[in-house]
């Protein structure tokens, strides 16, 4: 890593998080483990390319930009994915999902049967359930149903997200009350597609899996990484791209692991963090002149 590491994201496995590495390396997350890298001086970041191909401008990207593509990667990655509709005769099947990130917060959303629960754990979903399996564009018909007659929206801000995750209901049933009422009205719904199996309400609780049980309220953010800025802390949870992180004056913040993505990293042995912070406004007042 001396020689300046690429981070490719971080990933779920059945055993938690996991931050990949350009190369194949992987480096396992548990909780209490200590997350400390500095940027590498007089570098930039670089677009990450698309499809698995690298960029062929290798074209400087914004430090805030969680893609980490340029423009026309941009374009390619997101012209052969699913939500751009652009895959009408894919074979595999698909499932359609309902997912609790928070009081008030429920999405609709599909993802591929053979990904298993991985695009919720990804999208750092509290709990789920699963509405049925079917073909793609059955799916995705189920899903614009949904949108249109619960109003329920295809997308939850991250900001939204992380807001929330220390404060959510202690049990389970209380994190899933919403989840069910959606989902005994969807079921009830007409119009699904018939090619569409209609799944049971099973519904799936993360709190464990993220480690938000007892989760402390972050006081900010970490807004972008620069050439020369470190990042220290030790893991307390992890929820999507989220790391939730107790600096050493115990302040916890919340660093998304996208930002990592296009930048050279190299060890930082007791850094602090020297990156631009965003402070929640919600706490300006407890953690007043922290960043």
């Amino acid at each position: 890593m001396a020689q300046g590491w690429k981070c490719s994201g971080l990933s779920w496995s059945a055993d938690g998080p996991v931050l990949r590495w350009d190369g194949g390396r992987r480096s396992a997350l548990t909780w209490g483990k200590r997350v400390a890298f500095g940027v590498a001086e007089g570098g930039g970041r670089t677009c990450v390319g698309a499809r698995g191909h690298a960029c062929p401008a290798r074209a400087a990207v914004s430090g805030r930009s969680t893609g980490a593509r340029c423009e026309e990667c941009a374009r390619l990655d997101r012209a052969h994915s699913v939500a751009a509709d652009t895959l009408a005769d894919d074979p595999r099947p698909y499932r359609v999902y309902l997912a609790w990130f928070g009081p008030g917060m429920v999405k609709v959303g599909i993802t591929a049967h053979q990904r298993g629960s991985a695009r919720l754990l990804e999208q750092g979903a509290v709990c789920f359930s699963w509405l049925g399996t079917g073909p793609l564009m059955a799916a995705r018909r189920t899903e614009e149903l949904l949108r249109a007659a619960l109003s329920v929206p295809d997308r939850i801000p991250y900001g939204a997200k992380r807001a929330v995750r220390s404060v959510l209901p202690g049990s389970a049933a209380e994190r899933a009350a919403e989840l069910a009422e959606l989902h005994a009205r969807a079921v009830a719904l007409g119009g699904w597609p018939e090619s569409l199996d209609r799944a049971p309400y099973e519904p799936v609780d993360h709190v464990e899996v993220f480690g938000l049980a007892g989760l402390p309220a972050a006081v900010g953010e970490v807004s972008e990484l620069v050439a020369g800025g470190s990042v220290d802390g030790r893991l307390l949870a992890a929820a999507g791209p989220d790391l939730h992180l107790e600096t050493a004056s115990g302040a916890v913040v919340v660093l998304d692991t996208r930002l990592m993505t296009g930048w050279g990293l190299v060890p930082a042995d007791g850094a602090e963090i020297t990156v631009p912070m965003r402070e929640f406004k919600e706490t300006s007042g407890v953690q007043d002149g922290l960043f």
